[in-house]
C-alpha cells in the first residue's frame, strides 16, 4: 500500500528533517521550507522507505553520540555543602569499569598536578534508545571554603582536561547565578546560543538553575546529547543547579506507571538527597553565601513537598531565600491555572516570606511585583476564588521564563500581578545578592536588557522592590485579524 509523502531526494537533507520532527516530539517542518529545497518532489513512497530512512537517522544519531573511553558530559552540582564539598558527574563507553577523578589546589603553573589526590567513582549503567553507557559521579568532600580547585576525570590512562571551580564561602559575601526557563527544542541549534551568551554577560557567574524542560523527550539520548554540548565546558566549571518539569517524566507502561521521573536524571545528575522518600535528587535546598535555594517537584507529591517546605523555612538561618520549580504559582499563558498548587504553596511562601519564585513551563515571560497571598484582588480568567495581585506591604516576586525558542500566547488581559511580560522572546536571567540588596536582570538572547528590579531588606520591614523596567516596549505578538464569519448556508 502507498501512501502521498513530499520527500526529497536529497536523503541527507531528508533525514535532517526527519530528525527535527523527532527530536521535538510535535514539530512538523514548514511547507515553505521544504519547497524552497531545489532537490524537493512529491512522490509516492511506501512506508518500508520511510522505515529506512528513520534507521538511518537513529544510525546517525548513535554515531554522533555514542559514548566512548574519553570522558564526556561532564558537569558539576552539589550534593552537600557548595562550601565543602563539590560534586561531579560524567558518561563514557561500558570498557571504563573503574572511574577516577584527581583534585588539587589550582596553582598558577603545572606543579599543582603533583599535589592532585585521586579518588574512585561510582559507576551506574544506563541503557538508552541509542547505546549503553557509563555514569560515573564522584563527591570532592573535605574542601577549604573560598578556594580554587582543579579537577580531571577519566580511567587512569584517558582523562579529560583539568577543570576549575571555586567553593563557595562560608559568610555572606556577594554573589550572582544565572536562571534559565524551559530549553526543551531546537537545544542545539537556538539554546546554545542563549547559554553562551548568558555565560558572556555574566562570567563570574557562580551557578546555574534550570526550571525544568531541559529537553522535549527525556527518553532521547540525542537530546540530553544536544543539552550537554550546548553547554559544553561550562557545565565542567560552573555547577548546575536543575529542577525537573514534565518533559523530564516519561510513561512505563510496562511497570504500569503513567509517568515517572526520566532513567537519565539520576545518572547524570549528583544533587542532594535531602528532602522526602521518592523525591531525592529533584526536591532539595543547598545554602549558598546566605541565601537559601530549594528546588521543589512540581510534577508530584505536592502536599507532601508544602510540609517539607514548612520545616526547611522553619529553620532558615539565611537572609535571602529563593525557590525554583516548574509549574508557576501564576500562569502567564492561556488556558493553563495551576490552583491546586498555588493553594498549597503559596501560603507557605506568604507565611516565611519567600523573596524570588523563579519557574518556567509556560513558553512566555511574566514578572510580577510583590505579591501575598492575603491580600485579595478581583478575579478573572486564569485566576481562582481567594488568589491574590500585588501587595504594597511585601511579599513574593514571581518569574516565569523561557530560553529555547518554543513560545506560547500570553493570556489577555494580564495578569494584575505581572509587571513585565514578553512573547516570541529567549530570555535568560542574572541575578545578584550583595548584602541586603538583591538586583535582577533579564536579557534577551543578544544580551539586551529588558526587565530588572531590585529588592531591599529593610530590619522589621518587609523588602522594598525598586522597578527598573528599561524604557523599551513590551516585545508582544501582534494582535490576530478577527475571525470572518462563514458565508450562511444556502436555503
Amino acid at each position: 500500500m502507498l501512501f502521498n509523502l513530499r520527500v526529497v531526494v536529497n536523503v541527507s537533507w531528508c533525514c535532517l528533517a526527519l530528525a527535527a520532527v523527532m527530536s521535538t516530539g510535535c514539530a512538523e517542518t514548514p511547507a515553505a521550507d521544504v519547497a524552497a529545497s531545489p532537490a524537493s518532489v512529491t512522490q509516492d513512497v511506501a512506508p518500508s522507505a520511510v522505515t529506512e530512512i528513520a534507521r538511518a537517522k537513529q544510525a546517525e544519531l548513535a554515531a554522533i553520540h555514542q559514548p566512548t573511553s574519553r570522558p564526556d558530559r561532564i558537569i558539576l552540582t552539589w550534593a552537600g555543602d557548595p562550601a565543602r564539598s563539590q560534586a561531579v558527574t560524567w558518561r563514557t563507553d561500558p570498557s571504563v569499569r573503574t572511574a577516577l577523578a584527581e583534585i588539587a589546589v589550582a596553582g598558577d603553573n603545572g606543579q599543582f598536578v603533583k599535589r592532585a589526590r585521586q579518588l574512585k567513582a561510582r559507576t551506574s549503567s544506563l541503557t538508552t534508545d541509542l547505546a549503553t553507557a557509563h555514569y560515573h559521579s564522584v563527591e570532592f568532600a573535605a574542601l577549604v571554603p573560598d578556594t580554587k580547585y582543579a579537577y580531571r576525570v577519566g580511567d587512569g590512562s584517558t582523562w579529560s582536561e583539568w577543570f576549575h571551580f571555586t567553593t563557595a564561602s562560608t559568610e555572606p559575601e556577594p554573589f550572582s547565578f544565572i536562571y534559565f526557563g524551559d530549553a526543551q527544542t531546537e537545544i542545539k541549534s537556538l539554546w546554545s546560543r542563549v547559554i553562551r551568551e548568558a555565560a558572556t554577560t555574566a562570567p563570574r557567574a557562580r551557578f546555574l538553575i534550570h526550571a525544568g524542560d531541559l529537553v522535549n523527550n527525556s527518553t532521547r539520548d540525542a537530546e540530553w546529547g544536544e543539552w550537554f554540548q550546548a553547554g559544553g565546558w561550562l557545565n565542567a566549571m560552573i555547577p548546575s543547579m536543575p529542577t525537573p518539569g514534565n518533559h523530564e517524566y516519561q510513561s512505563k507502561p510496562a511497570t504500569g506507571q503513567t509517568s515517572s521521573l526520566t532513567d537519565f536524571w539520576r545518572p547524570q545528575f549528583t544533587l542532594p538527597e535531602n528532602s522526602l522518600e521518592g523525591l531525592a535528587e529533584t526536591a532539595y535546598f543547598i545554602d549558598f553565601q546566605g541565601t537559601r535555594i530549594i528546588s521543589l517537584n512540581s510534577n508530584e507529591k505536592q502536599a507532601e513537598q508544602a510540609t517539607w517546605l514548612d520545616v526547611i523555612l522553619k529553620d532558615n538561618p539565611c537572609r535571602w531565600t529563593i525557590i525554583t520549580f516548574h509549574h508557576p504559582i501564576y500562569s502567564a499563558t492561556r488556558l493553563r491555572d495551576n490552583a491546586k498548587l498555588r493553594a498549597q504553596w503559596q501560603p507557605v511562601f506568604d507565611h516565611y516570606r519567600v523573596d524570588l519564585v523563579l519557574q518556567g513551563h509556560d513558553h512566555t515571560y511574566a514578572r510580577s511585583g510583590l505579591v501575598d497571598g492575603q491580600v485579595a484582588v478581583a478575579g478573572g480568567k486564569n485566576e481562582a476564588v481567594g488568589v491574590t495581585g500585588r501587595s504594597e506591604t511585601g511579599g513574593t516576586v514571581y518569574v516565569v521564563s523561557v530560553s529555547g525558542p518554543k513560545m506560547y500566547d500570553l493570556e489577555k488581559p494580564f495578569r494584575p500581578q505581572f509587571q513585565r511580560v514578553a512573547e516570541d522572546v529567549q530570555l535568560f536571567q542574572v541575578i545578584s545578592i550583595d548584602g541586603g540588596e538583591l538586583r535582577y536582570e533579564a536579557r534577551t538572547a543578544t544580551g539586551a536588557l529588558y526587565d530588572g528590579f531590585t529588592l531591599r531588606k529593610r530590619a522589621g520591614l518587609p523588602n522594598e522592590m525598586i522597578e527598573q523596567i528599561p524604557v523599551t516596549p513590551q516585545r508582544l505578538r501582534p494582535p490576530r485579524p478577527p475571525a470572518i464569519p462563514a458565508p450562511p448556508l444556502p436555503t
